[in-house]
């Protein structure tokens, strides 16, 4: 699995009159070629009495499945500037949708590229950019005694407590990014002196939102 990648919060909108015509940007992430597929038709039929509905998208870990079309416009003035636009971000499982309504002037071949280019940087700017990291959930049992110094460690140290469980002892869920675990490890029998069991549950990816993780 990678360890990280960039992708988008949500879906977002925005929209810019270039001479006249009015593009309206559209971005979601996608977990697959069927939701970005699913994506574009919803647009096209919300917006089907657009002139044109651009698509484009990125789907896979490793940019497996590229797609875009032009939508009539001319070849290589719409979807392709689109289709850049992600890959220039480095995004990775994102649908982005660019609707024109024509305004009676004609751009030409370059402005048509500068308009798409640009209708498809707001709707990334409208939909967050964000890295997804991947870390590991992990349970940490230990006696109360020195549960407390611990849970100040964590937070003090970065880390994530998703919940704590009381019962006969005190147990942490916490997430830890996948490259930091060793040293996770080491600081966890450093602050009990050992005295601690510790349970993998599963790896999963963690938004990365302004610099912060948000579960």
């Amino acid at each position: 699995m990678l360890k990280g990648y960039k992708t988008l919060l949500s879906y977002g909108k925005d929209e810019i009159i270039i001479e006249k015509s009015k593009f309206i940007g559209h971005a979601t992430p996608v977990e697959n070629e069927g939701e970005a597929v699913a994506f574009i038709e919803k647009i096209k039929t919300e917006y089907w009495n657009a002139t044109h509905n651009v698509p484009a998208y990125i789907v896979g870990k490793n940019n497996e499945i590229q797609r875009y079309s032009d939508d009539k416009e001319p070849s290589g003035t719409a979807g392709v500037p689109v289709l850049e636009v992600i890959k220039r971000e480095g995004l990775k499982n994102v649908a982005v949708v660019v609707t024109r309504y024509f305004g009676g002037t004609k751009l030409g071949t370059g402005g048509l590229v500068r308009a798409y280019t640009r209708g498809a940087k707001i709707a990334l700017g409208a939909a967050k950019i964000i890295t997804k990291k991947l870390h590991k959930l992990v349970t940490i049992t230990m006696d109360y005694t020195v549960s407390g110094k611990v849970q100040n460690e964590i937070l003090q140290n970065g880390y994530l407590i998703k919940e704590a469980k009381y019962d006969d002892a005190v147990h942490f869920y916490v997430y830890v990014e996948v490259d930091l675990f060793k040293h996770f490890k080491n600081q966890i029998t450093e602050w009990t002196s050992g005295k601690y069991n510790l349970n993998h549950i599963k790896e999963e990816y963690l938004s990365e939102i302004d610099g912060k993780i948000a579960i």
